[in-house]
């Protein structure tokens, strides 16, 4: 009877014990803002794959941040390099630059504060506070948080699910869902540095528009040469428009081709060959508005515009009646559209 007392004592202390060194919710919270506190700063590589209708992309991403407000985001797209971008933000403000294209927005922005990022450490730990209702699990190696999302014009992928390391506290995998539950965005992280040594110029806008970085095509590599015409793309999100007119104008270095769209919402969308690039940094464009992701690739968008390239095509969508939402919704048909 003794032998078997101590036995059953020697069981319950383990489980104790294990009970003890489990992490709560809380004390991984906690865990994850003293991680964000004390560190100066973080690089890591990853992968973000986008599934949209029966089109399926991958990014290629490097991503730095310099406390407390440099960030330094590179995605390299296979399907498009010479569309390839860097989203930066330093002391002067937020740029998206497309550097083999020589353009570049600046925005006076509050991003990445503004919307859910789910390739940034901060964003994905601000979701987790902002969300009461987070739920939390432990498995064998991570600790996973589901979370609502806070995207501002974008309301179609309203949970994430986020894994962090076990032993580091660094997000290993997120992954966004749609209303049916569907992953839409995954983010698969590689190595994960905290507190690493960034050059001087790092996160400087002209630095990273002629620095070859990550494989991106920069300004300077010669002239972007594309003779084919311009294959004309076409919406399928009309939001009760329909086609009223079509214009085409030659210019000295391209073709741009009008479409008006007439009913319920009028809007017009603007496409222009981009033939050749200069081989000097130019200015970069001021936006009044905010850097936007259409998953192709990343917009500037005000109230009444969205602005994109993609594939040698730069893409103009005006509006006074579609709301942001909506002229995403319209930019993102179109890439699944062919020409008509």
């Amino acid at each position: 009877m003794k032998k078997y007392f101590t036995v059953v004592l020697v069981i319950f202390a383990l489980f104790i014990l294990g009970a003890c060194g489990e992490k709560s919710k809380e004390d991984v919270i906690t865990k994850l803002e003293e991680t964000l506190e004390e560190m100066s700063g973080y690089q890591t590589q990853a992968t973000m794959q986008l599934k949209t209708g029966e089109k399926e992309q991958s990014y290629d991403m490097d991503i730095a941040h310099k406390k407390k407000a440099y960030y330094r985001v590179l995605l390299k797209n296979e399907q498009d390099e010479e569309g390839s971008q860097i989203i930066l933000k330093n002391d002067d403000g937020v740029f998206v630059l497309t550097p083999a294209l020589n353009k570049s927005f600046k925005f006076q922005s509050d991003w990445p504060t503004n919307s859910s990022q789910p390739y940034l450490y901060q964003s994905l730990v601000s979701d987790i506070l902002n969300d009461k209702d987070a739920t939390f699990k432990t498995t064998e190696n991570y600790y996973v948080f589901e979370t609502k999302t806070n995207y501002q014009n974008n309301t179609t992928l309203p949970y994430q699910e986020i894994y962090f390391d076990k032993k580091q506290f660094t997000p290993v995998m997120v992954k966004v869902f749609d209303q049916d539950r569907k992953a839409v965005v995954t983010v698969s992280f590689a190595e994960f540095t905290l507190n690493p040594t960034f050059e001087d110029n790092m996160f400087e806008m002209e630095h990273n528009m002629t620095s070859s970085l990550f494989g991106i095509p920069v300004t300077g590599d010669g002239v972007l040469e594309n003779n084919d015409e311009l294959r004309v793309l076409y919406p399928n999100e009309l939001l009760g428009s329909t086609l009223a007119e079509t214009s085409e104008v030659d210019l000295e270095e391209g073709q741009r081709v009008l479409l008006s769209y007439e009913g319920e919402k009028n809007f017009t969308l603007v496409q222009e060959k981009v033939i050749a690039h200069p081989t000097t940094v130019m200015s970069p464009k001021i936006v009044p508005g905010e850097p936007v992701s259409l998953g192709f690739t990343v917009a500037a968008q005000t109230d009444s515009a969205l602005e994109w390239s993609y594939q040698g095509v730069d893409y103009y969508l005006a509006s006074k009646e579609l709301t942001k939402e909506e002229m995403i919704e319209v930019a993102t048909s179109i890439t699944t559209q062919a020409s008509k």
